[in-house]
C-alpha cells in the first residue's frame, strides 16, 4: 500500500513526536531511516507502517546520504516530517528540494484538508504564530520529542544501498554529559548567564543530583561559552522539553529561550531581578543570589 507521509531519522532515535504529528496527518506513515539497523528497528517498533532504511557506513556522516534520499522521495512526493537534530534537518531539506517542496520550521500543529495541508508554525523568533495553507507536500521541521514507544508490532524494514556524496567522517569528538535526552527528563534545571563562571557549575550539578533532575543551559552557555554541550541548549533552535518541573537558574527568560521551555508544567525561577521576562513566566519565583539560594535549597533537598 502507498504512504501518505514520511518521516524522516538520520542517527537520533528522538521522533516520538514526528510520528505523532504524521500520524495526525492521516494514512500510512512511512519512515525514511539513515543510520545503524538498531535505529531503522527502534522506529519500526515506534509506530510505523513502513520503514526505508539506508544503512551508513561507518567513515560517512549522515548528510552524506541526503541526495539518496531525496532521489527515492522524487518518485513520489509526499508531505515530509523530520525533528530538529542537525543531520535530519539536513536530509529533509534535501529531499524537500528534490520534490519542490516549502519548508517550515518551529512547526507547532499540521493537518490535512482534502489534498491541503494546514500548517501553523511560530515566525518572528518564537513571538508569533502564523498558519499557512499548502497544496502539495511540504516539508515540517517539529519538536522531535523522545524514543517512541516500544510496541508489539513491528513495521517491515526495507533496505536501500546507496553511494554516498563525498564526505568523510575524519574525526569525532563529544562529551558524554552531552548524551541526554531532555526532552524525556522530568525535572529540568536551566542555567544561564547569572553563573561567573564555569567552575561554578558544580553548584547546580549538585542540585542536580539531590533532584534527580538534568542540566540544560541558555544559548550563550552552550554555544558562547561553550561550558555546556550544544546537546543542552534550551531554546527556539535547541531542545524543546516539557517536564514536571523546570527551575531556571540565572537565566532571564527571553522569548527565544522560554520558546524551548514552554511545555514545562512548573516552572522555577532563581534571579536577582524581580522584573525579568522569566518571573512573568514562572509559576514561583526565587529572587535572590543564585550563590546563597542553590546552595539553600541543595541542603533543603538532602
Amino acid at each position: 500500500m502507498a504512504i501518505d507521509s514520511w518521516v524522516v531519522a538520520a542517527d537520533e532515535p528522538g521522533l516520538k513526536n514526528v510520528i505523532a504529528a504524521a500520524r495526525g496527518l492521516g494514512g500510512r506513515v512511512g519512515a525514511i531511516v539513515v543510520g545503524e539497523r538498531a535505529l531503522a528497528d527502534t522506529v519500526a517498533a515506534g509506530g510505523v507502517d513502513q520503514v526505508v532504511w539506508f544503512p551508513k557506513a561507518a567513515d560517512r556522516p549522515a548528510e552524506a546520504y541526503a541526495g539518496a534520499v531525496g532521489a527515492f522521495v522524487q518518485a513520489a512526493p509526499r508531505p515530509l516530517l523530520a525533528g530538529r537534530h542537525g543531520a535530519e534537518r539536513v536530509v529533509l531539506a534535501a529531499a524537500a528540494a528534490a520534490i519542490g517542496a516549502p519548508v517550515f520550521a518551529a512547526v507547532e500543529q499540521a493537518s490535512s484538508e482534502g489534498t491541503d495541508l494546514v500548517v501553523r508554525h511560530l515566525v518572528a523568533g518564537g513571538a508569533a504564530a502564523e498558519t499557512v495553507v499548502v497544496r502539495g507536500p511540504a516539508a515540517l521541521l517539529v519538536d522531535g520529542g523522545g524514543v517512541p514507544e516500544q510496541g508489539a508490532e513491528f513495521a517491515p524494514v526495507e533496505q536501500h544501498d546507496a553511494e554516498p556524496n563525498a564526505a568523510l567522517v575524519v574525526e569525532a569528538t563529544g562529551d558524554d554529559a552531552g548524551q541526554v535526552d531532555l526532552a524525556s527528563a522530568k525535572r529540568v534545571i536551566g542555567v544561564g548567564r547569572g553563573l561567573k563562571q564555569q567552575e561554578d557549575l558544580r553548584l547546580v550539578e549538585e542540585l542536580a543530583r539531590v533532584l534527580g533532575a538534568e542540566i540544560g543551559c541558555s544559548r550563550p552557555l552552550a554555544e558562547g561559552l561553550e561550558w555546556l554541550p550544544r546537546d543542552r541548549y534550551l531554546g527556539i533552535s535547541g531542545q524543546h522539553i516539557a517536564p514536571r518541573v523546570y527551575l531556571a537558574v540565572g537565566i532571564s527568560g527571553q522569548l527565544q529561550h522560554m520558546d524551548g521551555v514552554h511545555g514545562a508544567q512548573t516552572i522555577v525561577a532563581i534571579n536577582t531581578d524581580p522584573q525579568a521576562p522569566i518571573t512573568q513566566e514562572a509559576d514561583y519565583v526565587l529572587v535572590g543570589d543564585l550563590y546563597s539560594l542553590v546552595p539553600a535549597l541543595t541542603a533543603a533537598v538532602s
